[in-house]
């Protein structure tokens, strides 16, 4: 695991996420496409927001189950949150928007959200 900084385009937002980056999710769902988000999964421990608390606005669709948080000065959404089966809170990462991560160099793994 390593601990990675990421946030909004503006600054804003920002966070820290434990994460070793070994699944990288890319959804194909209307939503995940048109935002070009690739997403990795953490537990609520390995999540903390650091700023922006207050500049974030919610977007939910479908079922309303998730929390797609966008910041409200650049429209960037870096992150998600909601509650797993288990009932636990988790958050989606947004990988395009972590500090230094070269996206060339993961392994992505293709989910099908469209289907669902």
């Amino acid at each position: 695991m390593a601990k990675h900084g990421g946030g909004c385009h503006c600054g804003q937002v920002r966070y820290e996420v434990e994460t070793d980056l070994g699944m990288v999710f890319d959804c194909n769902c209307s939503f995940c496409q048109k935002r070009g988000a690739l997403w990795a999964y953490v537990g609520g421990d390995q999540f903390k927001l650091l700023s922006g608390k207050d500049d974030l606005t919610d977007y939910q669709f479908n079922k309303k189950i998730i929390h797609h948080y966008f910041c409200r000065h650049c429209g960037v959404g870096s992150f998600s949150s909601g509650k797993g089966e288990d009932g636990q809170e988790g958050y989606g990462i947004n990988v395009r928007c972590l500090d230094d991560v070269d996206i060339a160099a993961l392994t992505l793994t293709p989910y099908d959200g469209k289907s669902r």
